[in-house]
């Protein structure tokens, strides 16, 4: 008997070669080998990359590179963010963290839920300094945050509204870092003109606690301007006043009462009433979907006044006088124009 040869299982004899067939009825052709795709080149500036010539894979290179550069820029800013190489002010305002996160947080409601319309947006100059004054209301200070994204997202520029908020805010834990990261600062004189001298963009609600917690029946009804101290820092700096008449704020939350028993044993000013809070629970916290609309009136000079002019009380009580005239009578303004409370 001759020797057998062994024959490893799945392989076949080296010295002889079963001929390949074609495949017949009920085989199943092998499959060719797979030939590698081109990989696009990067151009050297960095740009979108190129496609080779006569490749067979072309794609959506618009979309797919898209998430590419997003995911790349996020892990980038997280990278920055964990090893601290980011870049903050003296008063603590955190651009990339307010242009990247906190605005694209604050954009959803801005555009979708409140659906603000902005008029007057090339009242406030492109560059150099500016005091914006505006009317307060809604129970929450929701307003200040909406005037910031409306001069955030669609001035020419893109600048950035540093608004001046009450000491109360910086005493709340949690609210006082992410404040100063939106460039807010205390509503002082020495705070406002520093960042005026610095060419920015500051915005002020002289009503206060008086106008953000005044009971639904005096809506739109303009409160006390207080003193006249934010004429006397324009005067200073010799910036320019926008005025800015907001219509929508007021009916976000409908103050019907104030447990002032409550607001003393909190330390706060008030302690507001509505048809959902506190009755609702958490719920009564989500504001009404009101249409809203703000409006940047012309500015008003302040560099032709003589430097002794910051002094004055009579002129300071004309300009107050005049600036809140003009938020009243442009919020009456509007609101004969306006159709509906939430269209």
């Amino acid at each position: 008997m001759a020797d057998a040869k062994v024959i490893p299982f799945g392989e076949e004899p080296r010295t002889k070669r079963r001929p390949r067939r074609s495949p017949g009825p009920g085989r199943t052709k092998r499959a060719a080998p797979l030939t590698p795709v081109p990989v696009p080149r990067t151009e050297p500036d960095g740009g979108r990359p190129a496609e080779e010539p006569g490749s067979p894979v072309a794609g959506p290179p618009e979309q797919e590179n898209g998430w590419e550069r997003k995911v790349a820029h996020g892990l980038n800013f997280l990278r920055r963010r964990i090893t601290g190489d980011y870049e903050v002010d003296d008063f603590g305002f955190d651009k990339e963290l307010t242009d990247q996160v906190i605005m694209s947080a604050l954009r959803p409601f801005y555009e979708k839920y409140f659906r603000v319309e902005v008029r007057g947006i090339e009242n406030i100059p492109e560059k150099g300094a500016a005091l914006v004054v505006a009317n307060h209301s809604g129970t929450l200070p929701v307003d200040g945050l909406m005037m910031q994204v409306a001069v955030h997202d669609h001035h020419p520029a893109g600048r950035h509204l540093r608004m001046l908020a009450a000491d109360l805010v910086f005493m709340l834990p949690g609210i006082n870092e992410l404040s100063r990261k939106l460039g807010h600062t205390l509503a002082c004189a020495e705070d406002a003109q520093q960042l005026l001298e610095r060419g920015e963009v500051v915005g002020v609600m002289p009503e206060g606690f008086k106008g953000i917690g005044k009971p639904f029946s005096e809506r739109y009804k303009l409160q006390r301007f207080g003193r006249g101290g934010f004429v006397s820092t324009a005067l200073r700096a010799g910036a320019p006043i926008v005025p800015c008449s907001i219509v929508g704020a007021e009916e976000i939350y409908p103050m019907v009462g104030n447990s002032r028993t409550v607001a003393r044993l909190f330390g706060f000013p008030y302690f507001p009433l509505t048809p959902t809070w506190p009755w609702l629970g958490p719920l009564g916290l989500v504001p009404l979907p009101t249409k809203w609309t703000i409006q940047f009136g012309e500015p008003i000079p302040t560099d032709g006044y003589p430097a002794e002019a910051a002094d004055d009380p009579m002129l300071m009580f004309n300009l107050t006088d005049q600036v809140r005239e003009t938020i009243q009578h442009t919020l009456y303004k509007l609101l004969v124009q306006r159709r509906s409370v939430f269209f």
